[in-house]
């Protein structure tokens, strides 16, 4: 079995870790905060007192830190340990410009620098499902890939360009965070008019939204082109019905969206399509 290191081993890097620990592999493991080594010695990984110590004999390296910074101070202190070809499988979320920068400067200096950001919770990490995403050489795809499967339920290698995984995560996590706000929404709607959360979701066991999101882009994209089959008005409206039916509770997402609309209405483009405020 291999030699595996992982540095971060927090809720997502833990999760990791137990994955590999239960399918036979050797795991050696660093963490800032010292106290989240403990259960994950308890069930056998080896607990290293540096980055630099963990990497060593280790056949492949995983991240999983907190932001860019961290990312690049651990590297730093690992690199001297660094066998030759060894890659430094980044799953850290980090920001686009910062992975292409960082890419260029390791590989250049030999480094096997590979981001690979993840849509995983702490409970797929566990059972190895999940998805990773993977960018840059497709040869680090097909290196890596027989191994990486093992940890997740797929591993999609995005492309040639470095940087594209982590602006792909941000993306999904900003349309996760905007579906949250937007139910939260939809759920203080139904607490202002009794009707409880659960009974409120109803509606999207026979509307589903979702499944016409793909297109999403396109009405935005066509918005003002031609004639509209829901006028920014109409939506401006709406969604202000929308907002009184909550009345006094908190929102999240709606009043962003009214205040957009007005900007598309007072630019006019009351008679176009609703989605153009997302250019206006």
């Amino acid at each position: 079995m291999a030699t595996i290191a992982v540095l971060g081993t927090g809720l997502l890097g833990a999760g990791m870790v137990e994955n590999l620990l239960n399918k036979g592999q050797t795991v050696r493991i660093w963490n800032r905060t010292r106290e989240k080594l403990a259960p994950l010695v308890e069930k056998g990984a080896i607990a290293c007192e540096s980055p630099a110590e963990c990497v060593k004999v280790a056949s492949r390296v995983h991240l999983v830190l907190s932001e860019d910074s961290a990312v690049d101070a651990v590297i730093e202190q690992l690199r001297a340990s660094l066998t030759d070809a060894v890659p430094v499988i980044d799953h850290t979320t980090n920001r686009p410009d910062k992975v292409s920068a960082r890419f260029d400067a390791l590989r250049g200096d030999g480094v096997r620098y590979v981001s690979t950001p993840v849509f995983m919770a702490p409970k797929h990490a566990r059972e190895g499902s999940g998805m990773m995403m993977m960018s840059g050489p497709k040869q680090d795809a097909d290196d890596l890939r027989t191994d990486l499967e093992t940890m997740t339920g797929k591993l999609w290698h995005v492309g040639d360009r470095a940087d594209l995984a982590a602006v792909f995560k941000l993306a999904g996590n900003s349309v996760y965070f905007a579906i949250t706000g937007a139910i939260a929404d939809v759920i203080a709607m139904g607490r202002n008019n009794n009707v409880d959360a659960e009974e409120m979701m109803k509606v999207f066991a026979e509307f589903k939204p979702g499944s016409g999101l793909h297109m999403v882009q396109k009405r935005i994209a066509g918005a003002g082109s031609g004639k509209a089959s829901f006028e920014m008005t109409m939506a401006h409206k709406d969604a202000r019905l929308m907002a009184e039916a909550a009345g006094d509770e908190h929102l999240f997402v709606l009043p962003a969206v009214i205040a957009a609309l007005q900007r598309g209405i007072d630019a006019g483009h009351g008679k176009d399509d609703f989605a153009g405020f997302a250019k206006v």
